[in-house]
């Protein structure tokens, strides 16, 4: 019996307004993706057993994680092996002196799968995950009209308690992202809303607006002069994307030397990488939750040719479930250019072993559920739900909000 049910659709008009509300109040700008919304117009509802049960895994995961990431900084030895951009290898080898960057408010998030083996986790978002708003704004515009139900943590309100703890009252925080990408920018301005209203003072900005004076990051406005100088960074912009930038001095102190505080610095990238399990074997650092919950990886080239198909095919960098190769999933002359092209630059890609994710019945057939487990400095701080009509989540499957309901209540849901 799975330990979750859907609630019912959200009458038109009542919908409607959600909606409405996730756009100006929650920007989320982004709600249609050609002709189907993004948004679920009913929540999934778990037990609260299985949501401290998450919480617990969750919370185990980062732990190791974190303590794996401290020992991987000084593992030059492995560093290729994840496959980091070699001008970050560089910079974490040759760092003069310079210690690691001075982190804060760590945020990372945790995908889990239900299988018939178990809960699984196909990935760790530990460098710049996403679904604040979903998880936060929408998801409590959804609670609002299930009043058997919970809201979980609010992760967006935890994240901003986290900054205002490091940064003080009346701080500066610099919210950095690819500012020409709107998908980013809605989830800044989003947070931005949330620290000005717990006072403090959030500003936009790329990587390429901060001067680093000794470590120290100093913003700069478009006529070159200092604006002023921030508590603390948010960084969502990817990490392996840094290097892309002019030059060294705008991007090298997010890996080395960085003295203001940053969530989340950039050997975040050390464990986002999904090659991270190749270096288990070799870690001082002990990772048993890791071990019993993502399915067996191994180099592409590792793969027997008797069982590739058994395997999903991922970049070593890839989000949002791009680029993923499953067999009877991936259209198949995609699948087959794309496991071709891991065989041919293993360095590049993983194999993951593939599972069955338990399927829920819907008013539209069988969905696919991912809940994706955020912590915040090693604590559980909020879920994130996905749901598809296939097992492959990507950029195709709904937002859903997730509620928690007693385990008397289940049988009153439907």
């Amino acid at each position: 019996m799975v330990p979750w049910v859907l609630g019912d659709p959200l009458e038109p008009t009542i919908w409607a307004r959600v909606r409405e509300r996730a756009i100006f109040d929650c920007c989320k700008w982004d709600i249609q993706s050609e002709d189907h919304c993004v948004l679920a117009d009913y929540p999934l509802i778990l037990e609260s057993e299985t949501w401290r049960g998450l919480v617990g895994l969750a919370e185990e995961l980062a732990a190791e994680t974190l303590a794996a990431e401290t020992e991987l900084v000084a593992r030059n030895d492995l560093h290729s092996r994840l496959n980091l951009p070699r001008q970050v290898q560089k910079a974490l080898s040759r760092n003069k002196g310079e210690g690691a960057p001075v982190g804060a408010a760590r945020v990372m998030r945790f995908d889990f799968h239900l299988t018939m083996e178990g809960w699984r986790i196909s990935e760790a978002n530990t460098d710049v995950p996403g679904g604040f708003i979903e998880a936060s704004g929408f998801t409590q515009l959804m609670a609002k009209h299930f009043p058997s139900c919970q809201a979980p943590p609010d992760v967006a309100d935890a994240y901003v308690e986290a900054i205002a703890k490091v940064a003080g009252e009346n701080a500066v925080v610099g919210l950095v992202h690819a500012t020409a990408h709107s998908d980013d920018r809605q989830v800044m301005e989003y947070l931005a809303r949330k620290l000005e209203r717990r006072g403090m003072r959030a500003v936009l900005l790329s990587p390429a607006h901060i001067r680093w004076n000794s470590g120290h990051a100093e913003l700069v406005n478009s006529s070159g002069a200092d604006a002023s100088a921030p508590r603390l960074l948010v960084r969502f912009y990817p990490a392996e994307w840094l290097p892309l930038l002019s030059s060294a001095d705008v991007w090298k102190p997010w890996f080395r030397g960085g003295k203001t505080p940053m969530s989340n610095s950039g050997t975040a990238l050390l464990v986002q990488s999904k090659r991270f399990p190749l270096t288990w074997n070799d870690l001082r650092s002990p990772v048993p939750t890791w071990q019993r919950l993502l399915p067996e990886t191994l180099s592409p080239c590792d793969v027997p040719a008797v069982s590739a198909e058994d395997w999903v095919y991922k970049p070593v960098f890839g989000r949002v479930g791009e680029d993923i190769a499953m067999a009877g999933i991936t259209e198949e002359t995609r699948y087959k250019s794309l496991k071709r092209d891991a065989q041919r630059h293993p360095d590049d890609w993983v194999a993951q072993r593939r599972f069955e994710s338990i399927a829920i019945a819907s008013s539209c057939g069988p969905r696919h559920v991912c809940l994706g487990v955020f912590t915040i400095d090693g604590r559980a701080a909020g879920i994130y739900g996905r749901i598809s009509s296939n097992p492959l989540i990507d950029q195709n499957a709904q937002d859903i909000a997730v509620l928690i309901s007693s385990k008397e209540e289940r049988d009153v849901v439907r």
